[in-house]
């Protein structure tokens, strides 16, 4: 079983984007095309991260070991999914309008939130592999990755503030969030 795992996390975690390319493709993205692929992706940008913050505290209350390996992949596509959403912002939102992007980092307080968890998950990303763990340490390496908490945060607080009417998801992924962290100081309260 574990031996799949991993394999079966990976397509399914690819499942997202494939169902988006398969509604673009037949033109069936709504009235708004750029608006639902952005909140789309940034939907699942979200998803992936409170999935992957949501590992450890699940192994640690199923005591199923290979839950551990699945951290670094589904952290990895919570990356992935970030990319995809800032480059549908970006790139076919302004069509690369560097000047409108700063303005909007500037003008507008969720954009600049969003912009900050990009830039805290960068660094976890690019420190995500063996080697890089090697280079840096154990313990270093550990603490770099504890940015993981804050950039989450962040998106919460990004998605709550985008949102102008309805925030029942907001506040769904805002609970999900503080159950996640609630568990995490309670296990540092205890070791």
């Amino acid at each position: 079983m574990a031996r799949w795992l991993k394999p079966s996390v990976f397509v399914l975690a690819l499942l997202p984007l494939a169902w988006l390319a398969g509604r673009a493709l037949t033109d069936q993205l709504g009235v708004n095309p750029v608006e639902t692929l952005n909140r789309f992706l940034g939907d699942w940008a979200l998803r992936f991260l409170l999935i992957a913050l949501a590992v450890t505290p699940l192994r640690r209350l199923t005591h199923w070991a290979p839950l551990a390996r699945l951290r670094r992949m589904l952290g990895l596509f919570a990356f992935f999914y970030v990319c995809l959403h800032l480059a549908s912002y970006v790139g076919v939102d302004l069509f690369f309008d560097w000047a409108a992007l700063w303005k909007d980092v500037a003008k507008r307080t969720y954009i600049t939130l969003g912009m900050a968890a990009v830039l805290l998950l960068v660094p976890l990303a690019v420190t995500s592999t063996d080697g890089m763990i090697r280079r840096l340490g154990g313990r270093v390496w550990r603490r770099l990755h504890m940015l993981v908490f804050p950039a989450a945060i962040l998106g919460v607080a990004h998605y709550w503030m985008m949102v102008k009417a309805d925030i029942r998801q907001p506040l769904l992924h805002a609970a999900v969030l503080a159950v996640l962290l609630g568990s995490r100081l309670w296990a540092m309260r205890r070791a």
